[in-house]
Order: C-alpha cells, then structure tokens, then sequence
C-alpha cells in the first residue's frame, strides 16, 4: 500500500509549533483502545463480565479509576449501562459500536497469536458456532471475498481527507510495554496493543504504509525528534516488525521496511479505520482499492474455515490457561465445553 513519497512535501507546522498530521480513522480508534486501563476494562467486558465488582476482581485496579474508565466508555458510547437493585447499582453493557469493535479485537488477536506468542499455545482458542469448527480470523476484501494482502491494496484520498493538529495522547506506562495491557490474564489482543499503543510508534507505522522507508523523511513528515524516531525504530527492529536495509555503502545508508510480520499488522490496522470510519463522525479520510479484484472495499473480518464474516454473538472459545476464579460470568464470547 504505497505511493510514491517526495522529500520536499514535509507535513506542514502551525505556528505553535504543532505538528500537522494526517487525518486518520485509525488514530481517532487508537485514542479510545490505547489507555490500557480502558482496553482492560473493555477486555474483560467482552469475556463475560457485566458488573464493577466482576471487572475488580480480575483487574485489582483502584476503584477510582475503575469508575472514571467505565465513564469514558460510556461517553465514547462504546459501553451502556443499566440499573440493577432498585437503580443503586449497573450492569454495562457493549453497544453496537462496541460489539463491533470487537471485530478490531479478533484482527489484533490473530496477529498476536501468529507473531507475538514465542513459541507458546494461544491463550484462546476459538470456535465459530456457525459452522462448529476452530477459527483463526482472516480479514477479507468485501467485494471478492478474497484475503487481504497490504502489498496488494492501494488507497486515495476520501472526503474526509486532510491535516489536523497532532493531538497529545496521554502516554500512560509506556516504558511498561504489553505489560501494561496484559494485566490478569494472557491476551494476544494485548501483545499487539502493547506496540501499536504507543503515538509515535503507532504513526512511524503508518508512514511504511504510504511507502516512506528512510529515517530524514519520516522524521521531516512526522516532526518527530531524532533522538525519540531512532529509539521507536530500533524498538520495532527488535520487535522484528521492521528490518533495516542498505542502500548506500560510502557513507553507508540504511532504510527500513516492514517484515512479513510488519506487513500483517496492516490487518488489523485498516480493521480500526473500518470502525473508525463508521463510528467516530468524520467522513472517511481514505478509501481503500483491492488491486486484485480492482475494486473498492471494506475489510471484513471472516472465518478462515467457511468464509463467512464473523459476528460476536457468534463466537466461542476454550481458555488455554487456568481460569482466574471459580464464579467467572458467561461471555460474550460463550465458553465451549
């Protein structure tokens, strides 16, 4: 998914010195997912839990801060809430936007569970109920019902295109890494959020994505300093979502590109522009091209058994690990026996 990239079309700065940076779906989706406390909370959610002591138990976060996630859910309308106990106590509850954001949780999932997992089984293993067989989520163009490869995905711009003011995202446990948003129970959905969390990580990927390779051009279109665009490189190098390449041997020159692994984390990417897209009130900043089919698409995230698209409701799962309590509630995701 690249186009050719030009030195001199530098990302503009206002004069506070702000960074302009692309409008973009997957972003906005970033903001909600990326405070870990919020994934946690969502996490659980989905597995099963309806009520604040149920969410507790398993997090042992602060009560404090329990209550101020779950009110921003509810504002980011990802979460609802009923009354319960003649109205002294709620249940919460995933809208419709939440329940397909779940989608987003499927794609990263499978990402986790390919390449971030070091060698050890998946935390779950999931059944689609509608044709009874385990399931590795595949994301699918919605035109040919082929599965989607970046390589062979094009892109223009949408009417939602343009800059806007880099926004400062709280950079909450950063140094923390997956850790911060593997709390309570093994997560391959965690694995990848532990990278993607991260602003400038999340935006440097991003710009492999238009086809930006050298450090001088991506630190002149991020406006990123130096000494923070060499230390999330080298991060994603060691992470093996990046390999450096050289191209110059006097003075020697390196470039970076995406690894197989690097490339895949492109599914899971335009799963979040997909609910951005749709969920967050800004027309589409990119519309994407399947270059096989030579049509416009949607990705869709779908059984890789029968190659229907896959719905919540429609999910099971066996625990690869030992359950963290004896009282834990039916989920979203029913519990196979």
């Amino acid at each position: 998914m690249a186009k050719a990239v030009s030195r001199k079309k530098a990302i503009p700065v206002r004069t506070d010195g702000t960074p302009m940076v692309r409008n973009c779906s997957v972003d906005r989706t970033l903001t909600i997912l990326s405070d870990a406390w919020s994934f946690l909370v969502l996490r659980e959610v989905y597995l099963g839990a309806r009520r604040f002591d149920q969410i507790q138990s398993v997090l042992r976060m602060p009560r404090g801060t329990l209550s101020n996630r779950l009110t921003q859910l509810l504002e980011a309308k990802v979460l609802g809430r009923a009354s319960i106990a003649g109205g002294a106590r709620f249940e919460y509850h995933l809208s419709e936007s939440g329940l397909e954001l779940y989608l987003v949780m499927l794609a990263m999932l499978r990402f986790g569970d390919d390449w971030l997992a070091e060698g050890k089984a998946p935390p779950l293993r999931l059944i689609h109920a509608t044709c009874g067989h385990e399931c590795h989520p595949e994301t699918i163009c919605s035109a040919c019902r082929q599965p989607i490869d970046a390589l062979r995905v094009s892109y223009r711009d949408g009417p939602g295109a343009g800059l806007a003011p880099l926004a400062t995202r709280p950079q909450r446990r950063r140094t923390a890494g997956v850790q911060a948003f593997e709390r309570g129970r093994p997560s391959s959905v965690s694995r990848t959020l532990g990278i993607l969390a991260d602003r400038w990580t999340f935006l440097i990927v991003r710009e492999f994505f238009f086809g930006v390779h050298r450090f001088d051009v991506m630190q002149e279109r991020l406006g990123i300093a130096s000494n923070i665009l060499t230390d999330r490189l080298n991060r994603l190098v060691s992470q093996k979502i990046l390999e450096r390449v050289k191209y110059q041997d006097v003075p020697e020159r390196y470039e970076y590109h995406l690894t197989v692994a690097g490339r895949d984390l492109y599914l899971p990417l335009i799963q979040m522009l997909r609910w951005g897209d749709r969920w967050l009130g800004f027309q589409k900043p990119l519309i994407l091209h399947h270059m096989d089919c030579k049509a416009d698409f949607e990705p869709i995230v779908a059984c890789d058994h029968c190659h229907q698209a896959l719905h919540p409701h429609d999910m099971c799962y066996h625990l690869n690990y030992t359950k963290l309590r004896k009282d834990t509630p039916p989920a979203l995701l029913g519990e196979h026996n």
